[in-house]
């Protein structure tokens, strides 16, 4: 029985439904810096050993110095397999002076000396140009192929083939796999992606994902969308402090455990500080905190902190922040997740929610991330704090067009009301689903004992 080559990423063999199938054919597809030769090369390293070499063998895409020049600036390069269990070929100038009948009978000379479990052609397209007809093409892709599969080694075929290529040339109806890099652009972002259009044999997961460039060869982040999920998991019956005990009765006496809240208002209304309430209080009494943050750098939320006698030096509590700058909402995902794994966290606080949305390619999109990830804290009794700005400073009249606060457990918002002679604060509780909440309106102050709450608002207070 066929077993899985290993791609050397555990994210990409996840997508992959456990990796490449050890005696298939690969088509690895993509536009000029996609990362196709260094994907290749990672399958190389991840896989070769004395017991199952591997060869790579160039054509007339790049020269073989330069493969080798590259490949030595990635982590995963191992000079000492070089030659001994990993095997380069350059056959560029051989099809240059002879072309396709030669090519193939150089190659079953290599094969027969190296005996490779794993072969790389790079640039596969590349042959297209030593046909003569179009019909030659046919009959050497024919004989190619089968003399592969009486091989039994795992092909690759590198090239840079084009979405109509795709649907017309004859290798990709011979191909098990099919592997598509390419770029999109969001606005002035461009973003890496990496998509299975076919494994045969295998499931695997669906969609575009997100990908990044490194001396450590790709880094894959699976797209995050988590379908419905009949089984049961166990719930926590007890309730989780806001960190503001006069915010909890209006609350039903707080958040239950795994419950996501949604925060939004105007700026300077003091969702941040609410939010750093419910993770300065769950640390004070053995909760820890996650804080994934990217509108304050780490000195400059020290400082909020301090003002409030609070340190993010506080054994239960971790920072994650980034800048919204380049940002890869799938990678952001994934490292949250691996950091509130990795530190145990019970309590998520994330600010804010627009600059996710910035970074997501569609509204779409942006729900199935935001819908992912509180399905699994919930699955994991994580509790998750969202803030989220709003653009009117009075008289809310929606909170957001993508209807976060319809996946939200519990919303509260925070917003101005004009008195007679003065602004106020005010915060009122919109939903707690599963739970009665009081949805007063009551006056809030922020001071150095963070947010304190009022009495309700009289009608004769407030003047439209």
């Amino acid at each position: 029985m066929a077993q899985r080559l290993r791609s050397g990423h555990h994210r990409l063999d996840r997508i992959l439904g456990g990796g490449l199938w050890t005696d298939s054919l690969t088509l690895l597809t993509g536009a000029p810096g996609t990362g196709k030769t260094l994907l290749a090369q990672q399958f190389v390293f991840a896989n070769a050993s004395p017991e199952r070499p591997a060869l790579y063998v160039s054509t007339v895409s790049e020269p073989m110095e330069k493969i080798l020049r590259y490949g030595r600036s990635l982590s995963f390069f191992d000079d000492e397999a070089v030659g001994r269990w990993v095997f380069y070929e350059d056959l560029g100038s051989l099809l240059d002076e002879r072309g396709l009948p030669a090519f193939v009978e150089r190659l079953e000379q290599v094969m027969a000396d190296t005996r490779p479990a794993l072969m790389i052609i790079d640039s596969f397209k590349a042959l297209h140009a030593f046909a003569r007809e179009v019909g030659d093409f046919r009959w050497f892709l024919h004989d190619f192929a089968g003399r592969l599969a009486a091989s039994e080694a795992c092909s690759i075929w590198v090239g840079e083939y084009s979405a109509a290529d795709i649907a017309r040339e004859p290798e990709f109806a011979v191909a098990d796999a099919i592997l598509q890099l390419s770029t999109t652009m969001t606005s002035e972002r461009e973003i890496r992606v990496l998509q299975v259009l076919k494994l045969r044999g295998s499931a695997f997961l669906s969609g575009q994902h997100a990908y990044r460039l490194s001396e450590r060869g790709l880094d894959v982040f699976p797209r995050l969308a988590d379908m419905a999920l009949q089984e049961r998991y166990p719930l926590q019956t007890g309730r989780v402090s806001s960190g503001i005990p006069s915010l909890d009765p209006m609350l039903g006496d707080g958040y239950w455990p795994g419950a996501s809240t949604l925060v939004a208002g105007p700026s300077g209304s003091g969702k941040t500080v609410m939010g750093l309430s419910f993770i300065f209080g769950g640390a004070a009494s053995g909760e820890r905190g996650l804080i994934a943050t990217f509108q304050e750098n780490p000195t400059q939320l020290e400082r909020t902190a301090a003002g409030f006698g609070w340190s993010l030096e506080h054994p239960n509590v971790d920072l994650m922040y980034r800048s919204s700058v380049d940002l890869y909402i799938d990678q952001w995902v994934h490292e949250l997740l691996e950091r509130a794994e990795q530190t145990g966290a019970q309590r998520i606080m994330i600010d804010s929610l627009g600059d996710l949305a910035f970074a997501s390619p569609d509204h779409v999109r942006f729900r199935e991330y935001i819908y992912s990830l509180v399905q699994r804290c919930s699955r994991q009794q994580i509790s998750t704090f969202m803030t989220m700005e709003v653009p009117e400073l009075f008289h809310q009249v929606r909170l957001s067009e993508t209807g976060i606060s319809n996946m939200s457990d519990n919303v509260v918002l925070l917003q101005y009301l004009r008195g007679r002679s003065r602004v106020r604060r005010a915060v009122t509780v919109l939903k707690t689903r599963a739970s009665l909440h009081e949805p007063e309106i009551r006056q809030y102050t922020i001071g150095p004992a963070g947010i304190v709450l009022g009495d309700p608002f009289e009608d004769s207070q407030l003047v439209d």
